[in-house]
């Protein structure tokens, strides 16, 4: 984060951020209680990673963590993995999702199942400890976990905080995942209750899902207890046979008490995507997210008590338990269900104007969409209370950036960041005191202490290097569900590199700090000794309008360059030529493909994320059921023209 030079910021902080920002306010509380002076984001950033005791201990106390017994020390060990945070403190993530005017707005839902719902935060109070009494009822307890196969709904965070509550342990996965997909999730936890709905509308559709809760239910025998969530689609019979009813599970009022559980213990699992093996249970502790979410919501988002966060995401992706946590800032959260498209593409512009959102998430492939489709939403919405787009889950292009500052002007921050689900938050991102420049991430977070490594660990600036991070996080997970002896964790994250956190991706940072994310370093190409990340290869093939997606795999032992496109209205030679033209033009020569190939879908997760791991793999023999379980893509049939691409010898499928 040292001066130096770099491309133009095309959005700058406003004169007075530092007097309206929650980071602004943050840095006047830091001078007054602590007599620390900073004179901008990048001597902050500089502090809150060489100093990680001071800056997290200032988290805590700036944002009044409620700790039931108080810690012994801020950080007893940096050591990685096993730091040691806060030992000694007992405290409650979901005690802190409360307080305040119970009359205020906690919850906007809106679904294509049902009418709108609103809760206030007294509302969901009262729901959060009669289901807390029901989940007592039924034997779940401190350790125990509770599974829910459930869609975006109030209902789905009533549970979470309930068992958060109780020092339970949280899963969830979204109904559209399919029964092997949840099964390989779940019943390495072995839940003693399984939450589920028994079908759900998406658009014009009827998704019938018993069948699904049938499978899941045979696949997980050691599951006692089924709660139904009554939301049916709107043609299908609501019911789950043997089932606890929603309303039974409420039934009965209770005191809302919250467990008093050390710093460490396990708040939720989340689970790696599942399409380059086993999914991995990733363990998310109390005090680590509580933490992580009061800085990063606050101070990057710049949440605010009274705000309001709309970011739609399925239950199935961190952004879901990133979403929720706004309630810890006293905002409200927007809890979408169902087709994000429908009736067109400017849904989630017409909901960001019905609920009043500041904070909207919007995917990069959304806002491309927009952009293309014409879409004009700060003229054609009422958007008057939006102050940040936020942007993830896969890079956005340089023509992204400029499309929103054309659209919205100076007015609107766009806060494009990367992180993922193994540290459930973002570990580069921007923020109110941050430029902006096109195609780039502002740079890293406070408290994250992000490098990019050259193959030896040595730290390299304005090249390639994989992502790192060389100081400990408190929201790192505290191991994988049933690594008994580490090794799997450690071989996840800390192989390479001995002591030292590596995220998976490439990255490129300017002597400024601010990065480019050039996609995951497994997936690198590498032609001539030039390394290219996929992200940069994307954003030259998918600018051009006949493109609507595309993927490139480079088949290092027979150095091959490989791109698939999905070109809606086909692909000829003259297209072709106009892609290679393109590419030659703005990477290099070395990276015109050896071979341009239509096929119908790219591959990509639920989260949206391209699959190029598993495509590679399928390019060089394996088969795609051993590479990824169909029902944890997006479609499920995207896999087999490469399939058949690669059993032809090179031949168009």
């Amino acid at each position: 984060m040292t001066a130096g030079t770099g491309a133009a910021p095309i959005w700058t902080p406003a004169p007075d951020a530092r007097d309206t920002s929650e980071i602004g306010r943050y840095l006047r509380w830091l001078e007054d209680e602590r007599g620390l002076a900073f004179d901008g984001y990048p001597a902050l950033w500089e502090w809150s990673v060489t100093d990680l005791a001071g800056f997290w201990t200032s988290i805590w106390d700036f944002f009044g963590v409620r700790a039931h017994t108080p810690p012994e020390e801020a950080l007893r060990s940096a050591a990685m993995p096993g730091a040691e945070w806060f030992p000694g403190a007992t405290l409650n993530y979901a005690e802190h999702a409360f307080g305040g005017d119970d009359a205020d707005v906690a919850v906007v839902a809106r679904s294509q199942t049902r009418p709108p719902v609103e809760l206030t935060f007294g509302e969901l109070r009262e729901q959060v400890a009669r289901a807390r009494a029901g989940l007592v009822r039924l034997g779940v307890g401190r350790g125990d976990r509770v599974a829910a196969y459930l869609p975006n709904i109030p209902e789905t965070l009533v549970a979470f905080l309930a068992t958060a509550s109780l020092g339970a342990v949280w899963a969830s996965c979204a109904p559209e995942f399919g029964p092997r997909s949840v099964v390989d999730r779940f019943a390495q936890l072995e839940p003693k209750v399984l939450l589920a709905v028994a079908g759900y509308r998406y658009g014009e559709r009827d998704i019938d899902r018993r069948g699904e809760v049938a499978a899941i239910r045979d696949g997980l025998p050691g599951t006692p207890h089924v709660v139904h969530v009554p939301y049916g689609a709107h043609t299908l019979s609501d019911s789950l046979p043997d089932a606890t009813s929603w309303g039974e599970l409420l039934a009965e009022p209770g005191p809302l008490e919250f467990a008093a559980v050390p710093f460490d213990h396990p708040l939720f699992v989340l689970f790696s995507s599942g399409t380059t093996g086993k999914p991995k249970a990733i363990v998310h502790r109390h005090g680590g997210i509580l933490l992580e979410h009061l800085k990063n919501h606050a101070l990057s988002w710049d949440l605010r008590p009274g705000d309001r966060m709309l970011w739609f995401s399925t239950t199935a992706w961190m952004l879901w338990n990133a979403l929720v946590s706004a309630l810890l800032l006293r905002a409200s959260v927007v809890l979408i269900d169902g087709d994000p498209a429908h009736p067109d593409l400017r849904e989630q512009w017409r909901l960001a104007e019905e609920t009043g959102a500041t904070l909207m998430g919007v995917s990069p492939g959304y806002l491309m969409a927009c952009r293309r489709a014409g879409v004009d939403p700060a003229r054609e919405f009422g958007l008057a209370r939006l102050r940040q787009l936020g942007s993830a889950g896969s890079p956005l292009p340089p023509e992204g950036y400029r499309w929103v500052l054309e659209r919205f002007g100076d007015r609107v921050l766009l806060n494009v960041g990367s992180g993922g689900t193994d540290v459930c938050t973002g570990l580069l991102q921007g923020g109110p005191l941050q430029p902006v420049r096109a195609g780039e991430i502002s740079g890293p977070c406070l408290g994250v202490a992000a490098r990019a490594f050259d193959e030896d660990g040595a730290p390299v600036v304005g090249a390639l290097g994989e992502l790192v991070v060389t100081a400990p996080m408190p929201s790192m997970p505290t191991g994988f569900w049933g690594d008994a002896d580490g090794s799997r964790y450690r071989g996840a994250y800390f192989d390479r590199y001995p002591g030292v956190w590596r995220h998976g991706d490439w990255v490129r940072f300017a002597p400024e700090g601010h990065a480019v994310v050039a996609g995951r370093s497994d997936a690198t190409l590498n032609r001539g000794g030039v390394r290219l990340g996929t992200a940069e290869f994307y954003g030259v093939v998918e600018e051009l309008p006949e493109i609507a997606d595309s993927l490139v795999v480079h088949l290092e032992d027979r150095d091959e360059l490989l791109l698939f496109v999905a070109a809606p209205g086909g692909l000829d030679d003259a297209l072709r030529a106009r892609i290679a033209a393109a590419l030659r033009g703005a990477l290099s020569p070395r990276h015109v493909p050896d071979a341009i190939t239509a096929v119908p879908a790219i591959p990509r997760g639920r989260t949206g994320k391209k699959l190029e791991v598993p495509v590679k793999r399928i390019l060089r023999g394996a088969r795609p059921e051993d590479v990824a379980s169909r029902d944890a893509l997006a479609d499920p049939a995207a896999l087999d023209a490469f399939a058949a691409f690669a059993a032809s010898g090179r031949s168009a499928p």
